[in-house]
């Protein structure tokens, strides 16, 4: 394999194999900088044998023993070597004795519970929310700062202290490496459960790069979700959690056309949508309904029916958009936030038509929230080439493009931007 080829395909297999690693080493450790340290050690390491030895046929277990190994090294050899450095080499090689001889499955085992282990340290109540929301996009969902950025719309250089600040917090308290006590689940849920939302969202629609989608963030947070929906079966916001990412994700393969350019909703070939991920899908919103019983749905099962209702229409032209635009309305009013209000606008315009929906697009022009958002001045242009309005709709489209995060996306807009300024003048 050409060394570029061995090089992108390390660079696939850490982004999906850093949080395995990272929780592995926390568990002996104890320590998020020393683990993070250890893990990146393993990364150069592929990153100087791979490309002359190949990849290896387990490469998660290569890069796991290798940072082990590195860690025992520095352990042992280390100029500031003390009975605490010594005992911790001494857990390493344990780690590993124990790691050789472990069966499969229950190797897998250890693994999903370190990486549950993660994300609830990372989602720990001594750090601020949006702090949780970095750190473990960092860490479990393996994002750059400025992908974290993009997707909870903060500076980037806001997200970079978030993150500092947080594993500073983290070690000076002490926080233990585990699963906390069920009584001490529910606090700490809401923040994990908006933590796995953003992963599938960065996975859904790529907020950099030349992709559209990144399934291996899609995956992880599937996986995930189904780890807590087994440790919190009676929790309704986990499932519906759960439902949202499967109808969501069940799209994919209908998402992009032949020549890599995206296909909107209603262009989709349905038959390319993944049945069986919208039958989990639905059965987990079942299930979400279940366990909440008469208490209002929460935000994640909202989203999760009006993904149902997409998911459940025979064609485009059968989407009861009503009944979608209502969900947005409920959505609204219990989150309150910017996006929820676009997506509602969306909706209001395919149920009583584009010149409804346009005033409420025009409200949301001053939201600091939405100032980058591409997306904003796209619905605006959608919805003012619908009236007929090219001119303005081709520049809203222009607009869209300058604030586009991927080469796709831009290309797509500029060629939208290009068609309105074609179009055939309509009479006012």
């Amino acid at each position: 394999m050409p060394s570029s080829d061995t090089h992108r395909t390390i660079e696939a297999l850490w982004r999906e194999e850093m949080p395995r690693i990272v929780g592995g080493l926390m568990r002996v450790v104890r320590d998020l900088d020393l683990a993070e340290e250890l893990a990146q050690d393993a990364l150069v390491a592929a990153l100087e044998t791979w490309p002359r030895s190949g990849v290896p046929d387990a490469p998660g277990a290569w890069l796991m023993t290798t940072a082990r190994r590195r860690g025992i090294d520095r352990l042992r050899h280390s100029r500031m070597a003390d009975a605490r450095h010594a005992e911790l080499a001494r857990l390493m090689e344990q780690a590993q004795r124990e790691a050789d001889a472990r069966a499969q499955d229950a190797l897998d085992l250890a693994i999903d519970d370190d990486v549950l282990r993660l994300v609830f340290v990372a989602c720990h109540p001594v750090l601020p929310d949006e702090a949780r929301v970095a750190l473990t996009l960092r860490l479990v969902g393996g994002l750059t700062t400025a992908e974290i950025a993009r997707a909870y719309l903060v500076p980037e250089a806001t997200v970079a202290q978030r993150i500092v600040r947080a594993k500073r917090a983290l070690a000076q308290r002490g926080v233990p490496f585990e699963v906390p006590p069920r009584d001490a689940l529910q606090s700490r849920l809401q923040a994990v459960l908006q933590v796995l939302y953003l992963i599938f969202n960065e996975g859904y629609a790529a907020s950099s790069g030349e992709t559209w989608a990144r399934h291996d963030l899609c995956t992880e947070a599937m996986r995930l979700a189904g780890v807590l929906a087994a440790l919190l079966p009676q929790a309704p916001e986990v499932h519906g959690l759960r439902a949202l990412i499967a109808l969501q994700a069940s799209r994919l393969p209908a998402r992009t056309g032949a020549d890599g350019q995206p296909v909107l909703l209603p262009e989709q070939d349905r038959a390319r949508w993944d049945r069986a991920l919208i039958a989990a899908g639905l059965a987990s919103l079942d299930r979400a309904r279940a366990a909440r019983g008469r208490a209002p749905a929460g935000a994640y099962e909202l989203q999760a029916a009006i993904a149902a209702c997409h998911a459940t229409a025979p064609a485009a032209a059968d989407t009861d958009w009503p009944r979608i635009a209502a969900l947005y309305t409920r959505l609204l009013a219990r989150t309150g936030s910017p996006v929820v209000a676009l997506n509602r606008a969306v909706a209001v315009g395919m149920a009583e038509g584009p010149a409804a929906a346009l005033p409420l697009v025009e409200t949301l022009a001053g939201d600091a929230a939405l100032a980058d958002y591409h997306l904003l001045p796209a619905v605006r242009g959608d919805l003012l080439a619908k009236l007929g309005r090219d001119d303005e709709a081709g520049r809203a489209y222009a607009g869209a493009a300058d604030l586009a995060p991927t080469a796709r996306e831009r290309d797509w807009l500029l060629a939208r931007a290009a068609a309105c300024r074609a179009a055939p003048s309509s009479p006012g």
